[in-house]
Formats: structure tokens, sequence, C-alpha cells
């Protein structure tokens, strides 16, 4: 039974940016580049003929392609914080792909995503990391200049079940190009 989400894939010039960002903070299992992306909405464990509907689906989005910008280091969790993340500038053709992704998962009978959208790249999941420990990483290395890549597609990953992180495996891709 495959994990699934849709996704946009982070170029690889842009992951090696990224990459230069690891190290230096106690707790944190950094991702690997290849593995970087923005999730635009988790499915979760399918069986295979849902998840061929929901494959399906995904070909009736009609998006232009649009620039995604990223903009500096953050962190999720606030006092037990639990990831560092690469913040993704909320634009209007983002928040609407990922709109019409969740209504397209809700009219096939998943669940609403319980979570707000906040666009974003996971960097590194924490581990017992001190609030300290992760507000001195960003003080050094949360600044970053923009970097910004022009989404063309996206994607159907699947993922094994796993502690988060990996690897994933591109399913299917559909082009933004209306």
């Amino acid at each position: 039974m495959p994990r699934l989400f849709t996704g946009l894939e982070i170029p690889a010039e842009i992951g090696q940016t990224l990459s230069s960002l690891r190290g230096g903070l106690p707790g944190a299992r950094w991702i690997d580049p290849e593995n970087y992306h923005v999730t635009l909405r988790f499915i979760g464990d399918i069986d295979g003929m849902y998840a061929n509907e929901i494959a399906s689906m995904l070909f009736r989005v009609n998006r232009k392609p649009f620039e995604v910008r990223l903009q500096g280091l953050t962190s999720f969790g606030g006092r037990k914080p639990r990831a560092v993340v690469a913040a993704v500038e909320p634009t209007r053709p983002l928040i609407e792909l990922q709109a019409e992704h969740e209504r397209l998962m809700q009219r096939l009978g998943l669940d609403p995503e319980g979570r707000k959208f906040t666009p974003h790249v996971t960097l590194a999941r924490l581990y017992d990391a001190s609030s300290q420990d992760v507000a001195d990483y960003l003080s050094v290395r949360g600044y970053f200049p923009s970097k910004s890549f022009l989404a063309s597609r996206f994607v159907l990953f699947s993922s094994r079940a796993s502690s988060g992180g990996g690897p994933y495996v591109v399913e299917d891709s559909y082009a933004l190009s209306a």
C-alpha cells in the first residue's frame, strides 16, 4: 500500500545550495537533497486501485507554470522544534494549485487536510534539538539570498512508511501548461 503525496520538485542547483546549509545542529536528521520538495497535498496510505484513481484525477489540473521563490530558513514546532525548513513564498498560483489538489482529494472521499498550507522545503527533522540550538543555527545560517525556479510540473510522489525524509519516488508527473 503506497503512501502518496503531491508536490513540486526542487531543481538540483537549488538543492545543492540548500544542502550547503546542512550541519552544525545537534539532534538534526538532514534530508538528502534529492528528496527536497514542496508538498502540495499529503494523501496517505492508499490501496493500488484508489491510487490509480487519484493519479487519473490529477490529470484534470489545468494550470500555467509559475515562479516558486525560497526565502530564508525557519523552524516548525515553536518551543519544541521538530523541523528546519526553507520558507517558500505563498504566491497566488501556488496557493491556487494546492487548493485545487485539496478539492480533488476531497471529491475522491479523502478527509480535508487538517493543517493550514504553509509552503516549505524540509531540510532536517529534529529529534531532541533544543530551541536554543535551533535559534543559534538559524541566526548563523537562516539567511540566504532568495532562490527561485519555474514550476513547470507537479508530481505524485510515493514513499515507504518511515519516520520521514524519503526516499521518495515520482509515480507520475503532470505538466503545468494551460
